[in-house]
């Protein structure tokens, strides 16, 4: 096979001319003779004015460029879509798919080697690795990291577990408006992703359990020079991936890296999101993340991580106390450790050469867990046949077993018109249930499942109520709220013929959500259910006829690897 610029000609019918073409441009960009042959990196780029998050992009990639160039190679820098949680509408979870085929499609395209992906913000690392496993060229990722946490009237602040107790707060009355102001801008102090353990520190330390980004990559903060240092270590190791063939990134993430992923996730208390971004990341190689798998890892797997927004701390804590290297050998033979790392070797191997330091006040033993109790419980029954999820380690433990009275708000418009009204007839007992929000309903399946507590009720102390979508909520969330609501309402799940008054019991013990109405009575009112229209045209077209539920990772199915069709 062909290799760096020699590969993957354009189609022209005369290969010779093509070659002969792509190195004129190129040397009408300033390249030499020489150069050319020396082996590609592509760097692939998320750097975008509307992704504040990636502000250091443009640093990392000189510093990937660096590494490439010092190991004899030559890097070419190429954008795709980027992805940040607050500036696309409806959802970035619309348009994670339509990243993985943009990554796809251009790692399979281009002349390179082997390449290097900068992502960070929540959607881009889980889109880059499913278009990377999909192109199978050897990959690395590289994460801009996590930003520092903040410091306001004696506290630390940091997004965005602090951006919602503070909204909250003011929602309820507690701080003055001139408070919140205040601690706006205190939030999030310097460049980089959020600084808890929500979706993006998450997928971070997915990407080196994995075996896709350098050991200790995951967690250093976006704006410390170990970052620039270890980007150019990649630099150099795409390098040697390059020049040797591989290991592409289907080689890598096995079975036995899928399941270590879920061990990661119990012991981090990672972010609900993470389960359904490693269901899609399975399928693309023909693998399966297994819900009641997950659910066993959960109950034999305390919290060990001591960070927001189930512990207290900062994603800087996490790297100060020995970052993953660190949580891995306090988990010892819960993890394969023969699985392959991006460095070459094994996790075993890693470790060994890996400092031994762990600062056990972040990062625990399992004998002082931060939550003795599973971080993510999977839950069935008739609600939800599929399954759901809960992110038990940060809701209140009185609500794990709630039965109570269905308040139904039939979708955000709803939602937002009803929910502070004084008049809502709402108490603290009831079960609020958001529907027609999953993956086609919405559509994109929003951030949207954490439902607020109702003014009049957080006004009067409620701070956490059993809450109930088939939506999702963010990684730096918390409460008890049952999500990802599978079959979701839009395609006639359970979820869509619950009435008000409708008793839900709870009960997470068990494994059981339920609504407590009789059958007959359900199959009448699916009778009487319509389907709700569903768009016309374009990519929003093309995700409604193929986007999978949640269960299955909400990757459209034409992108599954065949073991699975």
């Amino acid at each position: 096979m062909a290799k760096g610029l020699k590969s993957r000609l354009t189609s022209y019918g005369d290969a010779e001319f093509a070659l002969f073409l792509r190195r004129a441009f190129l040397k009408s960009a300033g390249y030499g003779e020489e150069v050319l042959d020396l082996p590609v990196v592509g760097i692939g780029s998320t750097a975008s004015d509307f992704n504040p998050c990636h502000a250091t992009a443009p640093e990392v990639i000189e510093a990937i460029k660096r590494g490439v160039l010092a190991a004899g190679g030559i890097p070419f820098v190429f954008p795709t879509i980027s992805l940040h949680e607050s500036f696309c509408s409806p959802t970035t979870m619309l348009l994670r798919n339509l990243m993985a085929l943009d990554v796809e499609e251009m790692l399979r395209a281009q002349p390179l080697d082997a390449a290097v992906l900068i992502g960070g913000c929540d959607k881009t690392v889980p889109a880059q690795i499913m278009g990377a496993l999909s192109a199978d060229v050897p990959t690395l990722i590289e994460v801009v990291g996590a930003a520092l946490a903040g410091m306001n009237e004696g506290e630390r602040l940091g997004a965005c577990t602090d951006c919602r107790r503070l909204w909250y707060a003011r929602r309820a009355n507690q701080i003055t408006d001139q408070q919140l102001a205040q601690g706006h801008g205190r939030l999030i102090a310097s460049h980089g992703t959020c600084t808890v353990m929500g979706t993006a520190s998450t997928m971070a330390c997915f990407a080196e359990i994995l075996g896709l980004m350098l050991p200790g990559g995951a967690s250093i903060p976006a704006v410390h020079a170990e970052r620039l240092r270890h980007a150019e270590a990649t630099g150099m190791r795409a390098v040697a991936m390059a020049k040797a063939g591989g290991p592409s990134a289907r080689k890598v993430v096995t079975q036995a890296a899928i399941r270590n992923a879920m061990v990661v996730l119990a012991a981090l208390g990672g972010s609900t999101n993470a389960v359904i971004h490693l269901a899609a990341i399975a399928g693309r190689v023909g693998l399966k993340m297994d819900l009641e798998e997950l659910d066993q890892i959960g109950r034999k797997t305390p919290v060990l991580v001591d960070l927001k927004p189930v512990g207290k701390n900062y994603m800087e804590d996490f790297h100060a106390a020995g970052g993953l290297p660190a949580l891995l050998r306090q988990l010892g033979n819960k993890i394969d450790t023969s699985a392959m790392t991006a460095a070459g070797d094994s996790i075993a191997d890693m470790l060994k050469r890996w400092l031994p330091f762990v600062d056990e006040k972040i990062i625990r033993p399992e004998s002082n867990p931060v939550s003795p109790g599973e971080a993510l419980t999977i839950v069935r029954g008739n609600l939800a046949p599929d399954g759901a999820v809960i992110k038990r380690a940060a809701a209140e433990a009185g609500l794990m077993q709630h039965k109570g009275p269905a308040l139904v708000f039939e979708g955000l418009e709803d939602l937002a018109k009803r929910i502070d009204d004084p008049a809502l007839p709402v108490t603290k007992d009831h079960v609020l249930v958001l529907r027609n929000i999953g993956p086609i309903g919405a559509p994109g399946m929003p951030e949207a499942g954490g439902i607020p507590i109702p003014r009049k009720l957080a006004q009067a102390g409620v701070k956490d109520m059993v809450r109930v979508s088939d939506a999702r909520m963010s990684g730096t969330a918390y409460g008890a709220i049952v999500l990802h609501v599978a079959p979701e309402a839009a395609v006639g799940g359970p979820l869509a013929l619950v009435r008000d008054g409708d008793i839900i019991e709870l009960d997470v013990a068990k494994r059981r959500i339920d609504m407590l109405v009789d059958a007959k009575e359900l199959e009448s009112r699916r009778a009487q259910w319509k389907p709700p229209p569903r768009p016309k045209r374009g990519y929003r077209r093309l995700y409604a006829e193929h986007v999978m539920q949640a269960d299955k990772g909400c990757d459209f199915d034409f992108l599954q690897d065949e073991a699975l069709q």
